[in-house]
């Protein structure tokens, strides 16, 4: 296959996602949190954090069209090792076929003693977030951090991704720390990324 002919399927798969995304947007408008996908650079930047070699396995919640999905499986992760939640059903039924092996599950990331199963007492190496936060009241952004942070070895991060210019999350010194990871200028809209731990 010639370069151009790989450029070209690249770009007819690009464009492909963002009109399912798109689609997903005009069904859920609060469920799903932007217009289109998070861009590849966003996504690698957030997998970055991922420690492959820990050995547990990697939280995702709001996997969307797989874009964060792939970025953690090109840091190294086997499939099985990486847990993915998707609430929209039509988005889960597309990541089933394009990433064979991964643990996808369908259900609600704000219910994961649910949704993850028998892994609901699963430990992981951190959670890499993409759940549109800003459209639920605040309490509710705080209890799923916390209940983030309980699944992951302390020190380890929860990254959010979000598009407003400050933390989703208000602060909560004596329970967890914020710190702003990154701002993706590379991303439509631009998009804030931050990381939330309890101290190691």
């Amino acid at each position: 296959m010639t370069m151009r002919m790989r450029f070209k399927e690249r770009l007819v798969q690009k464009f492909d996602e963002e009109v399912r995304f798109f689609k997903g947007w005009q069904k859920d408008r609060k469920g799903v949190g932007a217009v289109i996908p998070t861009s590849s650079v966003t996504a690698r930047r957030m997998a970055s954090v991922v420690d492959h070699k820990s050995g547990l396995p990697v939280l995702e919640l709001g996997a969307g069209t797989g874009v964060i999905t792939k970025a953690i499986l090109e840091r190294g992760l086997e499939p099985g090792n990486i847990v993915s939640v998707e609430f929209a059903r039509h988005f889960y039924d597309d990541l089933l076929s394009r990433y064979p092996g991964v643990d996808f599950r369908n259900g609600d990331a704000f219910d994961l003693h649910t949704t993850l199963g028998e892994r609901r007492d699963d430990l992981f190496d951190c959670v890499i977030s993409a759940v549109p936060l800003l459209s639920f009241p605040m309490e509710k952004r705080v209890a799923l951090i916390e209940d983030l942070l309980s699944r992951v070895p302390a020190g380890r991060p929860v990254v959010q991704i979000t598009y407003g210019p400050l933390s989703p999350v208000c602060a909560m010194c004596e329970r967890y720390t914020i710190s702003h990871f990154d701002f993706v200028l590379r991303n439509i809209p631009p998009a804030q990324l931050w990381i939330y731990s309890r101290p190691g």
